[in-house]
Formats: structure tokens, C-alpha cells, sequence
């Protein structure tokens, strides 16, 4: 028979045991030549977990071997060089058996040619998943251990400000990276800069992350909460009933009286995000950008009384907010709110001039997508039903009720009814459902009437759900004189 030869090996351990991916090849290449069959080739998997087979290479390209009839006979060392997945050997099984392909493993004296060697093969899969689960089970206990005596596990890396080295097990402090962690707790706890600004500062004087990347608010965000800086070590923070904080071995970075008080600006803090909510009198926010450079406008403003006037007024403007750190080095400094809000009614109004058509409502489909979402929700109900039965079928098939040809055979009747379903799933448009009563064409149409009439939230409730971006240009009649804003174009969503 034309025999494939897979040997695969994951650890060190499991070479130091015997193993090793020579050893396997060599044993199996004696086996096979006892039997007289004849190696087609040998496909190896080295360095890769047993936990599953798609990210093998070395096994998918065994199985598209057995699918073009090249591969008539597969051997193992053990069975769970193979797979330690149940869900993955019966599916191996069902490959060699449809392709008439044999199994054969050296340790477990299996052969798939005969029933109890299927059978006995579905209950070493079974314990090989078993002990996979323990492994896990295990490694977990390990890390939580290692974290509880004081040690950083660096799952992935160590934090930035950290170095650990393989086979070093206290994490060192990195002298350029702790040097901008510093920095990052004085700019935002003495300097009360956003995390926004402290991601753009570091962005500007080119600092590098632990990977290269750009600096994020995310990532500011996430440095100032880490404990690791004040010589803490945490473990599964985001699980309650098994996170924990303790002293570390490392050193740390920063004072913890400095970190608290980060943590209490934070929390203070807690919906600061990259685009800050405006004020409702600055509803043209995120909508504008500078002329200059490009970036997004923030805001300014304050609040002043008139004389005999006893509420205050809100003069608000719309800033470059690359300015402050020398970025932007153009003329443009900021607009007010109030120019802006003319400049827009009056682009708007020119707008307004075009004939009304003669039906420009648009027709809430509230009751077709309720129907719509209801026929989803029964051919949804069906395809899980699908899905059970599979699973049904499979437990038949594992625990020897029903022989494979008859597996098969209804394994794909299922799997006939499920892409049958689907496609009608597939075929359905669900309609976008009003969120506003307001309509954009009546706002355009008769612009004026309509927006005097609006609140500051429904302005901004308007600008979020219709409009795009707003583009302005400006310009000085004499040389020092004020700007005067003209809106060039507004894109609409």
C-alpha cells in the first residue's frame, strides 16, 4: 500500500522522552518495512499542539493526498501525534474510510480495518482530549502560582518599561522605556493632559511602543492602570473570582502615591475617549477640520454676562488643537461657533432654492422588518435544530448504533437541509428602519424654517445621522481684519 508516514512533535519535554520527530520517522520507516508497504511520503509537524488540525500544514496536506487517491495507508507512532481532538478524529476516521485509506498506529497496535480497532481508536481519542484539557488545566495553575510568589508571567512580552529574557524569571527595568512611563504619569497627572494629547505627543517626538506601533489613548490608558510600575504583579484582573493583585520581585518604576492618583483621575475620567463628547453648544464638533494641517478642530470657549443680564452666554469657538505643541504652523488659529453657524444656514438655504419633488417622504418600514426579523428568527430556529441532529448523529456513529456508510448518508441529508436554508437566509434584505422624524429632504428643501426650530442636541442629532464632513475655506478682507468662513462643500452620509 501506498503509506503516508505523519510524525509530529510539540515540546522539548516530549523529545527528551523519546518523542522527537527523527526518532518517530525512523521507527515508523522500520515498521513499514517489516509490512512491506511502500512510503509515499513522509509528513512532518514540528514545534505545532496536537489540539487541532487546521493549523497544520503538514496534516492538511496528508488529507488532500488521501482525497486525490495518492495515500492508501496512514501510520502514527501514537495516536495522539495524530490528534488529541475527539471532534477531529472522528472526523479523520470518516476521510480514511470514505477514500478507503487505512490506520494503523505502532504503540497502540491499532488497525482501523477491523471494528474493535474503531472502536478502541474513538477511546484513545477520547483520553488524549481528556489529558489535553489537564495540561491546560495545569499550565493555568502554573501561571497563577508563579504570579501569587511575586513573579511577571509576560504571557506575551514584557510590559513597556520591562525587559525579561528567555530563562529569566524577574523582569528588568528597561532605562529608555522607563524613562517615557515617567513621562506619561507627569503629563497627565501634573500636566492634566488627555490621553488623547499624550498619545499625540509621543506620536510627534517619535517614540517608539514595544512593537513600533503608534501610540493610542487605548495604550496610554492602559499603562497608567497597570500595577506592574509600583512593583505589583496582577493575574486575570478581568475574572473576579480568581483575579488578584500582590508585591512583585521586580523593581518598580514610579511612586505609588503618583499611581493612586492617576487612578483617581482616571476614575474621575472614566469617558474620556479619542473623540470627546462636545458640549450641545459646539454641535458642529468633529465635523470640521483645519485648513492647515488636516486635523480634526476641538473646542474652546467661556462664558460671559452682559450687563443688567443675569444669565450668562456661551461664546464658543472651534480651535486647531495642533497649535499647542507647534504642529500646525499655519495662519489658522480658530473660528467661532456663531460664523460657522451662519456660513452653514447660509450654504444650506442656497441649497434650498431647488424645486421641492413631489413626494420626498420617507416611509418608515418599522412593520416589514418586524415581519422580516421573524422569518429570520424561524430559519434560524431551524438551522440550530440541523446542528443538533448532527451532533445526535455523531454520538450514533461514535457509540457504534449506526455503521458508516449510514453516517454519512445522513450526515448529508443534514448538511443538504442546512446550505437550503441558508441560501433563503441569505436572500433576505432587511430594510433600515427611521431612527428621526426628521427627514433630510424637508431640512434641505426648507432649511431656515426647520432649523431655527431645532434645539442645540437635535443640531447635533441632525449634523451625526446626515451629514458627513463640512468643508470651509477662509479669508481676510483686509490685513487685520477678522476671518470670514465660507462652507465650500457638505458631504452628506
Amino acid at each position: 500500500m501506498e503509506t503516508g508516514i505523519y510524525v509530529r512533535v510539540s515540546t522539548e519535554e516530549q523529545a527528551q522522552e523519546g518523542f522527537s520527530v527523527r526518532a518517530q520517522e525512523q521507527k515508523l520507516k522500520d515498521y513499514a518495512r517489516i509490512k512491506e508497504w511502500s512510503i509515499y511520503n513522509i509528513y512532518i509537524d514540528e514545534g505545532i499542539s496536537g489540539k487541532n488540525i487546521v493549523e497544520r500544514p503538514a496534516v492538511k496536506q496528508m488529507i488532500e493526498d488521501i482525497e486525490k487517491g495518492l495515500v492508501k495507508n496512514v501510520v502514527v507512532f501514537k495516536i495522539d501525534r495524530l490528534t488529541r481532538s475527539t471532534a477531529d478524529l472522528a472526523y479523520l476516521i470518516e476521510l480514511f474510510n470514505s477514500h478507503d485509506c487505512a490506520f494503523n498506529s505502532l504503540m497502540e497496535s491499532i488497525d482501523t480495518h477491523t471494528a474493535s480497532g474503531r472502536m478502541f481508536i474513538k477511546i484513545i481519542g477520547i483520553f488524549a482530549e481528556f489529558e489535553r484539557e489537564n495540561i491546560a488545566e495545569r499550565v493555568r495553575l502554573g501561571f497563577e502560582r508563579k504570579a501569587k510568589e511575586g513573579y511577571s508571567n509576560c504571557t506575551f512580552h514584557a510590559s513597556y518599561g520591562y525587559n525579561r529574557s528567555n530563562g529569566q524569571k524577574i523582569q528588568t527595568i528597561n532605562e529608555e522605556e522607563s524613562k517615557v512611563i515617567k513621562e506619561i504619569f507627569d503629563m497627565y497627572v501634573n500636566q492634566n493632559k488627555s490621553l488623547t494629547s499624550i498619545a499625540r505627543t509621543l506620536n510627534i517626538k517619535g517614540t517608539p511602543t514595544k512593537k513600533n506601533a503608534t501610540w493610542r489613548p487605548v495604550t496610554i490608558k492602559q499603562i497608567l492602570t497597570n500595577c506592574n510600575y509600583i512593583g505589583q504583579t496582577r493575574y486575570a484582573i478581568t475574572d473576579e473570582s480568581r483575579g488578584f493583585i500582590v508585591d512583585g520581585l521586580h523593581e518598580p518604576i514610579i511612586e505609588k502615591e503618583l499611581f493612586e492618583q492617576a487612578q483617581k483621575l482616571i476614575a474621575k475620567n472614566k469617558k474620556i475617549t479619542q473623540t470627546k463628547k462636545p458640549r450641545e453648544e459646539n454641535y458642529y464638533l468633529g465635523f470640521l477640520k483645519c485648513p492647515d494641517c488636516g486635523v480634526r478642530l476641538g473646542t474652546h470657549g467661556n462664558y460671559y454676562k452682559l450687563k443688567r443680564d443675569e444669565t450668562a452666554s456661551y461664546n464658543g469657538a472651534y480651535i486647531c488643537i495642533n497649535k499647542d505643541i507647534n504642529v500646525c504652523t499655519g495662519e489658522f488659529k480658530q473660528i467661532s461657533h456663531k460664523k460657522v453657524d451662519k456660513a452653514f444656514q447660509k450654504y444650506m438655504s442656497e441649497m434650498s432654492k431647488l424645486e421641492k419633488p413631489e413626494d420626498l417622504h420617507i416611509e418608515s418600514r418599522k412593520e416589514e422588518k418586524q415581519k422580516i426579523e421573524e422569518i429570520l428568527k424561524t430559519y434560524n430556529k431551524k438551522l440550530q435544530s440541523f446542528k443538533n441532529k448532527e451532533n445526535d448523529v455523531l454520538g450514533l456513529y461514535i457509540n457504534e448504533k449506526i455503521g458508516f456508510e449510514e453516517y454519512r448518508e445522513m450526515k448529508e441529508r443534514i448538511e443538504q437541509d442546512k446550505k437550503a436554508t441558508q441560501l433563503e437566509i441569505d436572500k433576505i434584505d432587511i430594510p433600515e428602519e427611521e431612527e428621526s422624524s426628521i427627514n433630510v429632504e424637508d431640512i434641505i428643501l426648507e432649511f431656515n424654517e426647520n432649523w431655527i426650530k431645532l434645539t442645540d442636541r437635535e443640531k447635533r442629532q441632525f449634523l451625526l445621522k446626515f451629514i458627513k464632513k463640512i468643508d470651509f475655506s477662509l479669508e481676510k478682507p483686509r490685513p487685520n481684519a477678522h476671518c470670514t468662513i465660507t462652507i465650500e462643500n457638505v458631504e452628506f452620509s
